[in-house]
């Protein structure tokens, strides 16, 4: 046996069917040597990825739920969830379906974001991207960062906007932690002028005294749903990965040989922090 998902017993032929798909697959080339450490490790890793589609299988049919297809999670959103997690939910329609099921009440914690704009915030031209760790984050240019064109600073996390605030105009900030990772932003306040939006004065320190009162306009709608969209994304990722967590603890029984490749337990594991 592979292990066991609620005192069902999962085959260990599924986990040799899934290696020898990638040992004659196209990254072929790139995986650890047969009985190598790493190659046990890869078995073990497969096994968290398995047991968690089983699990997931089976309250899908217990629940009901229809096969749910979906955009591949990737970058930072992958990091969130989790390796095993994601490689789950990236190859697996009844994994999918049990995160809409499980998600689907889920909400931001109001500590992510700032409080919600007055009519008439100042509007700032906006470049801004999520990091997973502090060492790629501190490495971040200007050039890498994500623009999300004129937004007021209450649309941000809360975290990143009291940082530009503290910070002159134009000012590469961060990086700055919080629960969703390390964020690194520039924000440029900007006034409109007719039709046409352009770049407002550079003020010597983002103060509310020194704020030009020109550059108030209210956030859009579009601009509120998209930050708000990408926060509750990623509340609904941690949301589920908690609970996969859970689960697993309840309902999950591994066996010798493959135990999580972090358990220190076991005589592979090299990974550290």
């Amino acid at each position: 046996m592979a292990g066991w998902v609620d005192g069902r017993p999962i085959p260990r032929e599924r986990l040799q069917r899934r290696i020898a798909e990638l040992r004659n697959g196209p990254f072929r080339a790139t995986l650890p040597v047969p009985g190598s450490s790493e190659d046990r490790q890869l078995a073990r890793w497969l096994t968290q990825v398995i047991l968690t589609e089983a699990l997931c299988e089976a309250l899908a049919s217990d629940l009901g739920l229809d096969p749910v297809e979906a955009e591949p999670f990737e970058g930072v959103a992958a990091v969130e969830l989790g390796s095993i997690n994601t490689a789950a939910y990236n190859g697996n329609p009844w994994v999918r379906a049990v995160f809409e099921h499980v998600t689907a009440a889920a909400e931001a914690p109001p500590e992510w974001r700032s409080p919600a704009s007055a009519e008439g915030a100042p509007q700032h031209l906006i470049r801004h991207r999520l990091f997973p760790d502090h060492s790629s984050a501190h490495r971040a240019t200007p050039d890498a960062l994500d623009s999300l064109g004129p937004a007021s600073l209450d649309s941000l996390p809360a975290a990143i906007a009291d940082a530009l605030q503290r910070h002159p105009y134009g000012t590469l900030v961060g990086p700055v932690q919080d629960t969703l990772g390390w964020h690194v932003a520039i924000a440029t306040p900007f006034e409109e002028r007719g039709a046409a939006l352009r770049p407002a004065p550079r003020p010597p320190l983002p103060t509310a005294c020194n704020t030009p009162t020109s550059a108030k306009q209210a956030i859009t709608p579009t601009q509120q749903d998209r930050s708000g969209a990408t926060l509750l994304d990623a509340a609904r990722r941690r949301i589920f990965a908690r609970w996969l967590d859970d689960m697993r603890a309840k309902k999950v029984e591994l066996v010798p040989g493959l135990e999580h490749p972090g358990d220190p337990r076991q005589p592979d594991n090299h990974h550290k922090h």
